[in-house]
């Protein structure tokens, strides 16, 4: 559902990402593992396109994400609107919830849907009150996000990209800006979407909801991915020494 081959980015000079190649089959859950500035969060962005990258290929359900293969070989930009449709297809969730705080969290659930998928507003509202129920928030619909928990607030932020029916999820450390007593009710609503099928990449620090909902573990250090398998062999088992120093760290935290 998800492939990555070779990605490289620069910015400027320095280069984040150095030739980064990945699966995801359908269904599965990736779990990116790595210390400040491995390009964890790049990677993210650029699979949803919110990051040009320089070269390589990214493909989401077999086509490609935001460029173009041409006749000759080189690759060409998509129009601002092609790239648009083709992110629908991607759901991001971001550390900080970006919730717009005028709107109530029914309203900022049907914004996407209603004036980008431009889906009939009665029947996404039914959509978004199961959602809503999925992430155990049916009782806050008409409240604004300044209202309620960061916890909460991430859980409508999860909903809200679900609303648009993506076929892949991304998560980008969601639960770092939270307290420690609210990071469980997020990481539930996540280990849920795995087990219904949901392809994903998480990139988190939390190591044991690693080690429960991933398929793969991959461990990224400057831009490379260094080590990568099955949870229990990555986690337990590292065999790269930076691996072992990262975990070190992670491992009693989590």
């Amino acid at each position: 559902m998800i492939e990555c081959k070779n990605v490289m980015k620069c910015f400027g000079t320095l280069e984040v990402l150095k030739g980064v190649s990945l699966k995801v089959e359908k269904g599965k859950t990736a779990v990116l593992i790595g210390g400040s500035g491995s390009g964890k969060t790049t990677l993210l962005r650029c699979i949803n396109f919110l990051e040009e990258y320089d070269s390589g290929e990214i493909l989401v359900d077999g086509k490609l994400v935001g460029k173009r293969k041409l006749s000759d070989g080189f690759f060409q930009k998509m129009t601002e609107r092609e790239i648009a449709q083709s992110r629908m297809e991607i759901g991001i969730v971001f550390q900080n919830f970006n919730l717009f705080p005028h709107l109530t969290v029914l309203e900022n659930i049907l914004l996407s849907p209603v004036h980008v998928r431009r889906l009939n507003r009665k029947e996404v509202r039914g959509d978004a009150e199961k959602l809503l129920e999925k992430v155990g928030l049916l009782d806050k619909i008409d409240e604004y996000p300044g209202r309620l928990s960061g916890g909460q607030q991430q859980r409508v932020a999860i909903a809200r990209a679900l609303a648009m029916k993506p076929k892949v999820m991304l998560f980008d450390e969601v639960t770092s800006a939270l307290d420690p007593g609210l990071i469980e009710e997020v990481l539930q609503v996540i280990a849920n979407l795995a087990k219904e099928g949901m392809t994903m990449v998480i990139v988190t620090h939390e190591m044991s909801f690693a080690m429960d909902v991933a398929s793969e573990v991959y461990f990224l250090d400057d831009g490379v991915i260094k080590e990568c398998g099955p949870p229990k062999e990555v986690l337990s088992y590292p065999r790269n020494e930076k691996l072992r120093k990262f975990l070190k760290r992670f491992m009693s935290n989590s």
